[in-house]
């Protein structure tokens, strides 16, 4: 009795020091049991049994054997040091051969490994295998130039057209429901895709994958829209649909494709393309060709040198796949064409191994079988960490398929799992890139050749580019607005604005002196002080005095500083425009619309303190003008100039009524109006319908044609009284209004045209070409720039001809620089083999 319980606890110390032992293992192997955890889980599993028989065998070796090994601790220094100890602890017996008591520990100790990482929440990447270190080496190599195609395939594709200028991507065909989408995503590891119950897939999706292994964060971008790096893949999802569903429900499907790149380390490098999904009934809101469109648009993407992903679900029979009778119509030898049978677990494992060895519809590049659904345990914890969808899909296939090994397991020769087609999609697309590599070169050549050809012909080899085109045409417009500057300045402000308020004098002496009070028709004559009488007028009358001083008043109080400076700068604006239009800017609405308001923000800024300084040096005119006698000879002779213009201009009015009308009648209503005015003819109502025999039109004509004659005899009359020697003196300032007033006017413009100089004229000059720069120079992103030169046809022809050229270059570099290194992967790979193959044999000789 009393031994029993110390068998039992021997036992048990046993058990544990071999458990020890095999831990000290598990510490030397567990960096690289982690890497081959995938794909050897069923191995690991019959080697647990293998461990389990083995603890036995160490039981039966009795209490004094393991009573020591309990008793060394070193198994736990070696796995928290990493001692070189634990590194050589796996080599055993003479001759390099491992102890028995070793031999299945590695197995054992990758069962220790997967089921402590399990235990801890330790995700293994699917990536991780057992490759060689040649596999390694050629997987590595094998991104490398998957990449730099993509890259180059990404630049052909800003060339052109031509369908000899491209390199082959992937094109995710399959019916609706098939578990495309699913696919996709569980390859990026993000959901992303349109969702929706309406055929939600509407245009062609190109999907660029771009492994980045030091990027930060995870983003996508679309390169035709701008919207900048987006990190959140919702609104990834967002946009896609928003971009789909535009398109209308009647067109139902566009060829129009969306372009979108992924950024990511945990993506392979894969140029993919999902289009809308075939159906087999028409709903009633969709149109009756929307079968034959979706297939017409997928026809047309799944010809040579694409890869065809089709796609099928495993409970659906293959001989009903939409995908694969139309990739055998395009591809009927298989040779591009990669099977995908989604929904593996809803088929008996049987059944699923029947069809990824499917020998009626065989594919060289053969069939993959997936389980790409997040299972439900999994739900919430993707929702909270929307990062590892790939890791979970991967851990869920892992679980079902290692649960079948007699179906799915390393004997049965079958691919299985999202990893597995990963790998596959990234071998068969550097393969088929590499292969129209040497295709796409010499269509590069001719095509190079074509575009330096034109460039020489058409351009005389004459460089461009949209900065140099923006900076030579700005370059030119300032030159030109500084010949403007330097014709515009003192002398023409002070005329253009005399001129202004000469305007203003004729207009106060036409309401003051000239015109008569005719209010219509009906009206009697009527004169308080006739016009003609004011020569002969006593000096000392009080009305001509007030009507002159009154006149006066308005010219000088009418706001003398707002009317300059609303002058000048109306003409400095209207001379930029007339500068625009007769520039090259002209054909360029944005450089237009920049320029001018270059000029309108500074007159703006410099509007009210310009207007508020003239308005104050003229303040002592608004009371007291002083009138010199070389001032009132000038005035003398520049307002009988100005009344002459008034005349001509009266004359040549009257003479287009007579042409119009025809002179015989214009003569007869003018003469009806006439005797209307005098009284001779009392009209009933205001004539507004005719009168004596002539229309209302007619009518009008005769009262023009009445004014302009009686304006005509007034500066007849005013025109001799201003040469009269009555009017040769200052002092009769009250006979002559005419002379007085243009004195004023005068002194108004002279005083005005000094501050108007200054605070607008110079400044204006000074900061409208440092403002042009700001606009169109730094102001200016360099897709603006862009933009701005792609505006005149000429010029954008000229650029994209230049740009074709240089683009076709670079591409060529590339190639060839791709080709060298392809070249020297393969070279390493036969080196690796070579080493590899001559260490085997002198392991060999070592054994002898």
């Amino acid at each position: 009795m009393a031994r029993l319980p110390a068998l039992f606890g021997a036992g048990m110390v046993a058990g544990l020091a071999y458990i020890q032992y095999q831990a000290a293992q598990a510490g030397n192997y567990a960096i690289d049991i982690f890497r081959r955890a995938s794909d050897t889980a069923s191995a690991s599993a019959s080697s647990i049994f293998q461990g389990g028989r083995g603890i036995a065998e160490q039981i039966s070796l009795g209490w004094d054997k393991t009573k020591d090994e309990t008793q060394l601790p070193e198994w736990l220094q070696k796995i928290l040091r990493l001692d070189e100890e634990s590194h050589s602890g796996g080599q055993g017996g003479p001759g390099g051969e491992p102890p028995k008591q070793s031999r299945a520990g590695p197995a054992v100790a990758g069962a220790a490994a997967a089921t402590t990482g399990a235990a801890f929440g330790y995700e293994q990447s699917p990536e991780e295998d057992d490759r060689s270190h040649e596999q390694i080496a050629r997987d590595d190599q094998m991104m490398m130039l998957t990449k730099k195609m993509i890259e180059i395939r990404s630049i052909l594709q800003g060339v052109g057209q031509s369908e000899a200028l491209t390199l082959p991507s992937i094109v995710v065909i399959g019916s609706q429901s098939s578990g495309k989408s699913s696919v996709l995503e569980a390859i990026v590891g993000h959901e992303f895709l349109p969702k929706g119950s309406n055929m939600v897939t509407r245009r062609p999706i190109e999907l660029t994958l771009v492994n980045s292994p030091d990027a930060k964060a995870e983003y996508g971008e679309f390169p035709a829209l701008g919207l900048g790096k987006i990190t959140d893949f919702s609104q990834i999802q967002k946009t896609l649909t928003d971009l789909n569903l535009a398109v209308p429900v009647e067109k139902c499907v566009s060829d129009d494709p969306v372009q979108l790149c992924i950024y990511s380390p945990n993506v392979p490098d894969l140029s993919l393309i999902d289009l809308p999904g075939y159906i087999q009934v028409v709903g009633e809101d969709q149109p009756a060709e929307l079968k034959q469109k979706i297939l017409e648009l997928c026809d047309r993407y799944i010809q040579p040198p694409n890869v065809i992903l089709a796609i099928s679900a495993a409970d659906v029979d293959l001989a009903n796949s939409t995908a694969l009778r139309a990739s055998r119509r395009v591809d009927p030898r298989g040779e591009r064409t990669i099977g995908v049978i989604t929904k593996m677990d809803l088929v008996d494992p049987r059944r699923g191994a029947e069809l990824l060895a499917d020998k009626r519809y065989p594919l060289r590049l053969g069939y993959v079988g997936v389980v790409c659904k997040v299972p439900q345990s999994a739900s919430g914890l993707f929702s909270r960490s929307r990062s590892n969808l790939t890791n979970i899909i991967t851990k869920n296939e892992n679980a079902y398929f290692s649960s079948h090994p007699l179906e799915y397991g390393p004997e049965s020769d079958l691919a299985v799992g999202t990893s597995t087609l990963r790998k596959k999609l990234m071998h068969v697309l550097e393969q088929r890139m590499a292969s129209s590599l040497a295709g796409t070169r010499d269509a590069i050549i001719q095509e190079l050749e074509e575009a330096t050809y034109e460039f020489k012909v058409q351009y005389n080899e004459r460089p461009l580019s949209a900065e140099s085109y923006l900076a030579e045409n700005l370059d030119s417009f300032k030159h030109s607005f500084k010949e403007f500057s330097e014709a515009f300045g003192r002398p023409q402000v002070r005329e253009m604005l005399k001129e202004t308020l000469e305007q203003r004098v004729m207009d106060l002496l036409a309401k003051r002196y000239w015109n008569q009070p005719i209010k219509d028709l009906t009206s009697t004559p009527f004169e308080t002080h006739a016009l003609a009488d004011l020569p002969k007028a006593d000096p000392n009358s009080l009305y001509w005095q007030r009507r002159l001083d009154a006149s006066t008043s308005e010219l000088t109080k009418l706001g003398i500083g707002r009317l300059a400076t609303t002058v000048v700068a109306n003409e400095l604006q209207s001379q930029i425009d007339r500068l625009i239009a007769s520039s090259t800017f002209s054909s360029h609405p944005y450089a237009h619309s920049a320029i001018r308001e270059a000029a309108a923000s500074i007159l703006n800024e410099r509007f009210y303190s310009t207007s508020d300084q003239v308005e104050n040096c003229i303040k002592p005119y608004k009371f007291e003008i002083e009138v010199e006698d070389n001032e009132w000879i000038k005035g003398r002779e520049s307002v009988a100039k100005v009344m002459k213009k008034e005349l001509r201009a009266c004359e040549g009015a009257q003479k287009q009524l007579e042409e119009r009308v025809g002179k015989r009648k214009l003569n007869d209503v003018t003469v009806f109006v006439d005797r209307v005015r005098r009284g001779e003819i009392v009209l009933e109502g205001d004539g507004a319908s005719g009168a004596g025999g002539f229309s209302s039109d007619l009518l009008q004509r005769g009262r023009e044609a009445v004014f302009l004659r009686d304006r005509a005899e007034t500066l007849k009359m005013r025109l001799l009284a201003v040469r009269s020697r009555q009017c040769a003196s200052p002092n009769n300032k009250y006979y002559c209004p005419e002379v007085f007033l243009d004195v004023v006017a005068d002194k108004l413009t002279s005083t005005a045209v000094l501050f108007l100089n200054v605070e607008l004229l110079s400044e204006f000059y000074y900061n409208f070409p440092r403002e042009l720069d700001v606009r169109l120079g730094r102001h200016l992103s360099d897709a603006e720039v862009e933009r701005f030169a792609r505006e005149d046809p000429k010029v954008r022809k000229h650029l994209d001809v230049i740009r074709r050229k240089e683009m076709l270059e670079m591409v060529l570099q590339k190639i060839e620089s791709l080709r060298q290194l392809e070249g020297r992967a393969k070279a390493s790979v036969a080196a690796e083999r070579t080493a590899s193959a001559a260490k085997q044999r002198s392991k060999g000789w070592s054994i002898f």
